[in-house]
């Protein structure tokens, strides 16, 4: 079994910050591109931010400049870290992994998503 745990999320002030965390756990042989996307009422998932494994980044044009994302390998986490937090940025946050699981070794990759976290950016 593989579990995305996420945390960090909540309630901010406009132009304040948070930052999302999401550990990956279980039978684990190894990690792709980990990413987070995001829901807001009525819309779409959209993908906000990704980071594949060896630390290259691409980000939606909404949040460039604002939003940074990381990871840290040896202990299978990715990081969100938002500052200049809009209004418009609330909404639901998935964290989202592609990876390798133990039974199979290196065969196909897996999609897992994090059971998600709100993020409400209001005065």
């Amino acid at each position: 079994q593989v579990q995305l745990v996420e945390s960090g999320g909540g309630l901010v002030q406009p132009g304040g910050s948070l930052r999302l965390s999401c550990a990956a756990s279980g039978s684990i042989f190894s990690i792709g591109v980990m990413d987070w996307y995001r829901q807001a009422p009525g819309s779409q998932r959209e993908l906000v931010a990704a980071v594949t494994s060896d630390g290259r980044t691409t980000y939606t044009d909404s949040v460039k400049g604002r939003f940074t994302i990381s990871r840290d390998n040896a202990k299978n986490t990715v990081y969100l870290q938002m500052n200049s937090l809009k209004p418009e940025d609330t909404a639901v946050y998935y964290c989202h992994a592609l990876l390798k699981v133990e039974s199979t070794g290196n065969g196909p990759w897996y999609t897992y998503w994090g059971q998600g976290t709100q993020v409400t950016v209001s005065s």
